[in-house]
């Protein structure tokens, strides 16, 4: 069994695969450049469900439909869990925020670089239309992924 200890606290992620005629939602972040997935960390306070909202507002100023979940990520290096789910758009005009710097609908075969390879993975499994949730570790991608603070490295 392992050990506890009370300081320990897993921060929570949530990302959407919003998907539109086989395309799928990404944002340019403002802060470090890379593409991702719209989402972030849940806040104090808030649900799963509220903070996928919020974030994917904030980030591509849109309203969607939560679906399903795609998978459940670990990042242990980092002390996060990271859910993703499939979601519809409310609307297709996708938006520029405080937080990106570009925004658009991909073929999810036709990725754009640079994109977080963490994502690009996320991206895969939910196309990939698993039976269940992926149960998986991502311990490993690019140096500069590992060094970006949590809400950066989507």
């Amino acid at each position: 069994m392992a050990k506890t200890d009370s300081t320990h606290i897993f921060r929570i992620g949530v990302f959407g695969i919003i998907e539109q005629n086989g395309l799928v939602a990404l944002a340019r972040r403002q802060d470090n450049k890379w593409w991702n997935l719209p989402g972030g960390g849940t806040e104090a306070g808030e649900s799963v469900d509220e903070a996928l909202k919020r974030e994917i507002m904030e980030e591509i100023g849109i309203e969607i439909s939560i679906e399903y979940i795609v998978g459940v990520y670990s990042k242990p290096q980092k002390n996060e869990v990271v859910l993703t789910f499939w979601c519809k758009p409310r609307s297709t005009e996708l938006f520029t925020t405080e937080e990106s710097i570009e925004v658009g609908w991909f073929d999810p075969s036709q990725l754009p670089e640079p994109i977080l390879p963490k994502h690009r993975q996320r991206i895969f499994d939910a196309f990939q239309r698993h039976e269940h949730p992926v149960l998986m570790s991502q311990t490993s991608s690019s140096a500069e992924d590992q060094q970006l603070p949590f809400g950066a490295s989507k």
